[in-house]
């Protein structure tokens, strides 16, 4: 009797396959594959969405909290730029400051000696007008001024203010001394010199740095820098020299 083989369930051949379990043949080639732009820059993945929740969530309350700050700050420094221009035109129009005059009125120069050519160490005294035409304004001169002398570019002789205070309608007159050491004068320069006094006319420039507070009534004002220049001409370099000329300029630094 022959035996019956039993055969399990047919497997399917190779062309008769699943559609799921057939390969896919793609042609041959590079593929670009598009992603919609909103995917990639906005769309969080799933496992990541809270986490930008998070974040942005943090990140509000700050910008909002730096906004209202700068708008605060803004409105401070215009607020405060508005008030200090009223101030000034205020001061301006009750008290009705008027410019105070500077001039030199002598000068004396001893030891610039032009025979020789060693060092020379000149000393100066300048006597300085100052006046102040204001009617409601003193004035406060204070340390760490400066006085200085030069022919054209060389510095001869330096010295200070001294400290004082003038009132209104005050004319001061002081002598400031000035002092040099160890200067070494080119042979060019002490014929230029040499030929100036020939001709009695040796110009030389004075340069006074003076930090001031004015005052009205009771109240004073920040320390600012008056700084005078002055061309002066004189007959000769000694301690009688005359004054030829004088054309004195001046400014202010107000925040110096």
């Amino acid at each position: 009797m022959a035996d019956r083989v039993h055969s399990g369930p047919e497997s399917p051949s190779k062309g008769h396959l699943p559609p799921e379990d057939r390969p896919v043949s793609l042609p041959k080639g590079t593929y670009v594959i598009q992603i919609p732009k909103d995917q990639i820059y906005r769309v969080p993945p799933p496992e990541n969405a809270s986490r930008v929740r998070q974040y942005y969530a943090r990140r509000k309350p700050r910008r909002s909290c730096c906004r209202r700050f700068c708008c605060c700050l803004i409105f401070l420094l215009v607020a405060a730029s508005i008030l200090a221009g009223v101030a000034a035109s205020v001061f301006y129009f009750v008290a009705k400051p008027e410019a105070p005059g500077y001039s030199v009125t002598a000068l004396a120069i001893d030891g610039l000696n032009l025979t020789s050519s060693s060092e020379v160490s000149p000393a100066v005294d300048a006597t300085v007008r100052a006046a102040n035409g204001n009617h409601k304004i003193g004035i406060y001169y204070g340390g760490g001024s400066s006085l200085e002398l030069y022919y054209t570019d060389i510095r001869l002789s330096e010295g200070a203010l001294p400290e004082f205070y003038q009132p209104t309608n005050n004319v001061t007159v002081f002598t400031a001394a000035m002092r040099g050491k160890g200067i070494v004068l080119t042979s060019q320069i002490h014929q230029d010199l040499k030929a100036a006094q020939s001709q009695g006319k040796v110009p030389l420039k004075l340069k006074i740095k003076a930090p001031v507070k004015f005052k009205i009534g009771s109240v004073q004002t920040w320390e600012i820098n008056v700084k005078v220049t002055c061309n002066i001409t004189v007959d000769k370099l000694a301690s009688t020299a005359m004054i030829v000329s004088t054309d004195c300029s001046y400014g202010m630094d107000l925040f110096s």
